[in-house]
């Protein structure tokens, strides 16, 4: 996923599969990102600041896959803090991701959701999941 990544260590990316469409994504401490990288893409740097980074791929009946943009809507929380996210679009080449950066505390529980409505589709779907997030030691 998404070029800054090759400057990540290995993260865990999952994905979710909603009729025809795959839902891909990863939550990454900022502080992984090189500073270039990060202001490349307007992203904010700290020890408590992470982006959730989701790409959307569509399933063709000849058995390949193409990136689909998407309306988005998300939020993350915690027992204290609800976050709303403004996604970011970006576009390398024929891939197309979506960043929504957030700020979270040490060995936190976050919980997020995830409202997408890819390009063409009859409708939206909804996805939530919930991760722990660590400071960069």
């Amino acid at each position: 996923m998404l070029v800054l990544a090759v400057n990540l260590p290995l993260q865990a990316q999952q994905s979710e599969r909603f009729g025809p469409y795959e839902l891909h994504y990863t939550v990454v401490n900022s502080t992984f990102l090189e500073p270039k990288v990060a202001s490349q893409y307007q992203i904010v740097r700290g020890e408590e600041r992470a982006i959730l980074n989701l790409a959307i791929r569509e399933h063709l009946d000849d058995g390949t896959t193409r990136a689909r943009s998407a309306k988005l809507e998300g939020r993350t929380w915690d027992l204290f803090q609800n976050q709303f996210f403004e996604f970011s679009e970006v576009r390398e080449g024929d891939a197309i991701y979506y960043i929504g950066q957030f700020k979270f505390s040490d060995e936190e529980l976050r919980f997020f959701e995830v409202t997408f409505a890819p390009e063409g589709a009859t409708r939206s779907y909804e996805f939530r999941f919930q991760q722990k997030v660590y400071e960069e030691q």
